[in-house]
């Protein structure tokens, strides 16, 4: 990330949200400063927004999306083109170096297809109009705004819906991070969580702490804490023994990916989640967007896993805790079959199973 397009700066948005566009400038919160610092990057092009994503400065499939989103608005700014066929060129290129950022991650590409369809109906739109640029700016952060406002309005939705699962003292339990750092605002898999607390429900939350990178101890027990929720945190490995104490009522996780056949990609360590909640008779909900459904990969064998750096699994903050040479295997998510979902949380409801038939309708209602 070049030094002079990415500025650390002071809180930009009044309150904590993972993207922010303030006066014509982008601000990504660094999350990988979290939980100790607060710091702002303000992301001066596509180039720029590609790093920060793929070093997960910006992270959650959604907030990946809308980062996306504004990475095409930083190219359309930086466009000198004069013709039409100039400016789709290098908003294409901007639009492939984007795409490269992370591969699970399907909201990034939903974005990004959305971005791209406004692009060509501007430029045809536009007949060689000596305001091409400018409307082609304009055009591109409408629809970025869009984007952000819209995923504020779904992850709302989501946690209305899931809501009606929870009940008062009830304690979930989940893996990663799907809150508000993860989205525009609200999250997924903890929407459920904030809304019931706006309605005067006590739920609690077990969250793992999600090695490597430790979303769960770093961002979701941060966030809880801030919102005044009951957080406990745990290791990865005590999953199981806190479910065999009953301690759990419910696993609730986000996506990044959600085949048609309900084959869901998350976070590396969901899918262990999953079978010791189905042994432990535990109902284990998947809470996402339609906009995380891709309906062309007919199952999770479709899916591309993200492998990452093996420095992540040999050290841990900072710290190196295996020895020199040793193989690591380091993938970013596992996939969950669709047999062990109880049904996913979205904005138009939850889906039980069977799946297949009932998110394709949902996804082309």
């Amino acid at each position: 990330m070049k030094k002079a397009e990415t500025k650390k700066t002071g809180n930009p948005g009044g309150d904590i949200r993972p993207i922010v566009c303030r006066d014509g400038k982008i601000f990504f919160l660094d999350q990988t400063a979290l939980p100790s610092r607060t710091r702002w990057l303000e992301i001066g092009s596509a180039e720029a927004c590609r790093d920060a994503i793929a070093r997960l400065a910006v992270r959650g499939a959604p907030a990946i999306g809308i980062a996306a989103a504004f990475g095409m608005v930083l190219a359309s700014r930086s466009c000198a083109e004069t013709t039409a066929e100039g400016c789709r060129a290098h908003m294409k290129r901007a639009r492939d170096l984007l795409a490269l950022s992370r591969p699970t991650a399907v909201n990034l590409f939903w974005a990004l297809d959305r971005v791209e369809k406004k692009i060509e109906e501007t430029l045809s739109n536009s007949r060689g109009s000596p305001k091409m640029l400018e409307e082609l700016e304009a055009a591109v952060e409408e629809e970025a705004l869009s984007i952000q406002r819209e995923d504020e309005e779904v992850c709302r939705a989501i946690g209305v819906h899931g809501q009606k699962i929870l009940r008062d003292g009830m304690t979930i339990l989940t893996h990663c991070n799907a809150g508000a750092l993860a989205t525009s605002r609200y999250g997924t898999a903890l929407a459920p969580v904030y809304v019931a607390k706006e309605r005067g429900l006590d739920v609690r939350v077990f969250a793992d702490e999600t090695r490597p990178l430790l979303q769960g101890s770093r961002l979701t027990a941060y966030e809880l804490l801030r919102a005044g929720i009951g957080v406990t945190l745990i290791t990865d490995g005590a999953a199981a023994a806190v479910m065999r104490r009953g301690w759990i009522d419910a696993c609730i996780v986000g996506c990044d990916r959600v085949a048609a056949n309900g084959d869901t990609a998350n976070k590396i360590g969901t899918y262990g989640i999953a079978l010791l909640a189905k042994l432990h008779a535990i109902p284990f909900y998947v809470a996402c967007p339609l906009s995380t459904i891709d309906l062309s990969a007919s199952g999770g064998e479709d899916i591309q896993i993200e492998e990452r750096g093996g420095e992540e699994v040999v050290t841990v903050m900072g710290r190196r805790t295996a020895p020199a040479g040793v193989n690591v295997f380091n993938p970013a998510f596992d996939v969950t079959p669709n047999r062990f979902i109880s049904g996913f949380i979205t904005e138009k409801g939850i889906v039980r199973a069977p799946y297949a038939a009932k998110l394709e309708k949902l996804k082309t209602i």
